[in-house]
């Protein structure tokens, strides 16, 4: 289970046997009393507190237990967005959107304002596929496969971007200023609304009382509009509070603007910022962020994969990012926030799976189990030969051929150092990297050697949050060596974003001819030479 289930109340009288076959949760509402429950077998249920029918169960009833969300039901979901309202959002993988709840402000997209007690289907959302959804108090978002938004509800700020003020009531698209343009991300504030584009711009609109769209002034803003303090600057990912905003650059740094009364900024202080601002902190490289509109908390992952919090956090004001104790997000949202609901669901697994992983992790390692010891760099590594016949082709073709290490209970390795030897072996009990960012290449090489494919994409995903302008052309390489095209494209993309830096480093210069001559021309197919 990649977070405890437990620390979230609402979950505390559900049966075991049901828990068992969760696939999916989210908790929602302004005390965080609501929550959607997804099963492996794709059935959809309710629970907690109705206000407004924000459950979907077809009346207007609270429940303690789990009640089927009938029209969702075999749908396949796949994520929730909800309005504090309170209205919800239903994605599918097919990309289809339902909603239902509060709708006083045409919020639903269903052409009036009634309530709706059942999940109905968004229409007017064009025939292309619906990738993201979200939801401001009483708006809601959608972004297609195309890069194009569609907005509807509230408009009294101009949140939904339509040059006008008055609400919408049915899906259209947001043009002025983004016909053209392919938006890669949406989020909501309260009552604004931000867009990333592929290219990392920023986009915002809507209600700018605190600065929280970050263009320079408190001027409410009716249509799409760039913030331009962050030109040259890659963004990847943004967040919204309720009046805050926070961004992430390509380079793991963190900008802030907004509402800061709770210190949400985290900016040492309490003063509202109209421009982003770069938030100096001791986290590290920030790998992800979150924030929520329902309140005034931020959320980072710095290094190591720690969880840090500041804001409003459980009736406290934190100015400044704070360690938690900790790996995870919704954990942390769950015991810190306030109040405590989830920034998107909570993908769970089966407590079966779970304990036999926990066994296994367990008898890693383990002298007074293990038939096996390997040796690297004069230290002892104690495993077992079935798990690793079941896990690794290579060690399958050791045990199962003619090989001298078959018939042997110590091997000894000198391939590759112990600390990234003994991650490996770790990694096929548990499935999990237990390495520093820095060891990640080493790691690859080996992966790339035993044919592990599932360990290399692990590998690509830990290096992408370590890349940087002075080392991206050398991991650039590295990619092409050990044919990673995750990796390569991933590189090159960041290059380009920094292409006048990129070239002027040293690990640029020692490219070979070819690796230059190859970049050189997917630079100029990009457009990066045009004038």
């Amino acid at each position: 289970m990649c977070s405890d289930l437990r620390n979230w109340p609402i979950f505390s009288l559900l049966e075991p046997e049901f828990v068992s076959r969760i696939y999916m949760v989210t908790v929602y509402g302004n005390l965080g009393n609501e929550a959607l429950i997804v099963t492996r077998d794709k059935m959809v249920y309710a629970l907690g507190s109705n206000i407004a029918g924000c459950l979907g169960t077809g009346d207007a009833h609270s429940t303690l237990c789990p009640k089927k969300v009938e029209p969702l039901c075999e749908k396949d979901i796949k994520t929730f967005s909800y309005g504090s309202g309170p209205h919800v959002l239903a994605l599918t993988k097919d990309g289809e959107v339902y909603s239902w709840g509060h709708n006083g402000y045409c919020e639903l997209g269903n052409g009036t304002c009634n309530q709706g007690l059942s999940p109905t289907q968004v229409n007017s959302l064009g025939i292309k596929r619906i990738v993201d959804i979200a939801c401001g108090s009483h708006h809601s978002v959608a972004l297609n496969e195309d890069g194009e938004v569609y907005a509807w509800g509230q408009n009294n700020c101009g949140q939904v971007g339509s040059s006008i003020s008055t609400n919408q009531g049915a899906p259209r698209q947001v043009n002025s200023n983004l016909a053209g343009k392919k938006v890669a991300q949406i989020a909501c504030g309260q009552t604004s609304t931000m867009a990333l584009l592929e290219n990392g711009e920023v986009y915002g609109w809507g209600y700018n009382g605190v600065g929280q769209l970050g263009i320079g002034n408190y001027v409410n803003q009716m249509t799409p509009c760039r913030i331009g303090a962050l030109l040259g600057t890659v963004i990847v990912k943004v967040a919204c509070g309720y009046v805050h905003t926070l961004a992430l650059t390509d380079e793991g740094e963190l900008y802030v603007w907004g509402g800061n009364s709770y210190g949400q900024l985290g900016i040492g202080n309490k003063t509202n910022a109209c421009n982003p601002v770069l938030v100096k902190h001791e986290m590290g490289r920030v790998s992800d962020i979150a924030a929520l509109h329902y309140n005034h908390t931020s959320v980072a992952v710095g290094e190591g994969g720690r969880v840090y919090m500041w804001g409003h956090c459980r009736g406290q004001s934190i100015t400044t990012p704070t360690a938690t104790p900790f790996s995870n997000v919704h954990d942390a949202l769950a015991c810190w926030g306030s109040p405590s609901v989830m920034h998107k669901p909570l993908i769970l697994y089966a407590d079966e799976e779970s304990g036999i992983l926990q066994c296994l992790g367990t008898a890693f390692d383990d002298p007074s189990t293990s038939d096996l010891t390997i040796q690297v760099d004069g230290q002892c590594i104690h495993v077992h030969k079935a798990i690793l016949k079941i896990r690794c082709p290579y060690f399958r073709n050791m045990f199962q051929h003619n090989w001298t290490e078959s018939n042997q209970s110590i091997i000894e390795h000198d391939q590759f150092s112990y600390v990234v030897y003994k991650a490996f072996l770790k990694y096929l009990y548990t499935d999990t990297i237990d390495l520093p960012v820095e060891k990640a290449l080493e790691l690859l090489d080996l992966a790339n050697a035993y044919c592990e494919n599932t360990l290399k994409k692990h590998c690509i995903r830990m290096i992408k949050q370590g890349i940087t302008v002075s080392n991206v052309a050398y991991l650039y390489s590295i990619a092409i060596e050990y044919n990673a095209e995750e990796l390569e494209e991933f590189c090159f993309k960041f290059a380009l974003n920094h292409m006048t830096a990129v070239t002027q480093t040293e690990n640029f210069a020692k490219l070979d001819e070819n690796t230059v001559k190859t970049f050189i021309i997917k630079a100029g197919k990009a457009g990066v030479f045009r004038t």
